[in-house]
């Protein structure tokens, strides 16, 4: 998955912001974070302001979420 794809994925996932949103933004973060490493997964937390969302924090491992 392109950076730009999950981005446009969990913008969608904010419009609705609910418990099942979090985690399906959750399993995008660990798929970013497989593929393009912690440092662009943290970038996309703080670009989006997942942690006000969602309480995602940069630094976070996600990796194994849905493995």
């Amino acid at each position: 998955m392109t950076l730009e794809r999950a981005r446009e994925l969990i913008r969608t996932q904010l419009q609705f912001g609910g418990g099942y949103n979090r985690n399906a933004v959750r399993l995008l973060l660990g798929e970013v974070q497989r593929e393009h490493g912690q440092a662009a997964m943290d970038g996309l937390i703080r670009e989006l302001d997942l942690e006000q969302a969602f309480g995602l924090k940069p630094g976070s491992d996600f990796s194994s979420v849905a493995r």
